[in-house]
């Protein structure tokens, strides 16, 4: 298993959740690295969307992926002297045996996985996946089309997912674990804190660490909607269960890349 302890060790200046030209990122991976490198980062990991099996602009094709293992192997001559660059996925986690524990998946040669949930069964068809990450806006339209506007079904079925991606296995960190309390709570105000969904939360942390897994705090929505993942209301949970975990801000574009981490990075320091 990878030594995530080692990074967050040696270094606060480190990323581990990097999108780029291979997904949704806005930018090339070589552009992320001289900025990492400007700012004094000692690691960086790319992790762009893995190929998945329903339809997705956000993800990286089949076709894609050896260009990108291509890709990483010139960074790495290029600039392996002044930082060191790990090739590494974020894959997404659709349904039993449509993951991270896949053969396609284990069989690259990637240094780390995580593993992400951003799609769940339509309420009426579980064979349509439906996008419940992304935009507010987006998210209440598909609310409507694809849920009926059950807000609990949605939030129910995604920890569901959670946990049968973490029982499955096959990667090494769990990727924005709580990421769908954002969009829940802007659909239902408050949904976050109800004592049912606070031990959905529970359950989840129980078995990742059960599993031995590390847990990312992600930070991509610091900044815009004061927020991270796990909601720092839960952070107290990572002392108690002696959690390890690597602080990452998932960034899309160059300039974002230490954006939120160092602030949650002292916020752990006095917990």
């Amino acid at each position: 298993m990878f030594d995530f302890n080692r990074i967050t060790r040696e270094t606060d200046l480190y990323n581990l959740h990097t999108h780029s030209q291979y997904c949704d990122g806005h930018a090339p991976m070589e552009d992320f690295v001289c900025e990492a490198i400007n700012q004094g980062f000692a690691y960086l990991g790319f992790t762009p969307h893995s190929p998945i099996s329903v339809e997705s602009p956000c993800n990286m094709s089949r076709e894609s992926v050896q260009e990108y293992l291509s890709e990483m192997e010139r960074l790495r001559k290029t600039y392996g002297d002044r930082i060191t660059l790990y090739t590494a996925m974020e894959i997404d986690y659709v349904g039993v045996g449509d993951g991270p524990a896949s053969d396609y998946f284990r069989q690259l040669p990637l240094d780390y996985r995580i593993g992400s949930v951003h799609f769940i069964p339509a309420i009426d068809d579980p064979a349509v996946m439906v996008d419940i990450d992304g935009k507010f806006p987006d998210f209440k339209e598909r609310m409507s089309k694809h849920f009926a506007g059950d807000i609990e079904y949605v939030v129910r079925t995604f920890y569901s997912q959670m946990m049968a991606m973490v029982d499955e296995g096959g990667f090494d960190m769990v990727g924005h674990m709580d990421k769908i309390g954002f969009n829940a709570s802007q659909y239902c105000e408050g949904i976050d804190d109800e004592s049912w969904y606070d031990k959905l939360v529970m359950d989840l942390f129980e078995n990742i660490m059960d599993h031995h897994l590390t847990i990312e705090i992600n930070t991509k929505a610091w900044l815009q909607r004061n927020r991270y993942y796990p909601n720092m209301k839960y952070f107290g949970l990572l002392k108690r269960f002696n959690a390890p975990v690597v602080v990452n801000s998932d960034a899309h574009y160059p300039t974002l890349l230490n954006s939120g981490r160092l602030e949650a990075i002292n916020l752990l320091k006095v917990l």
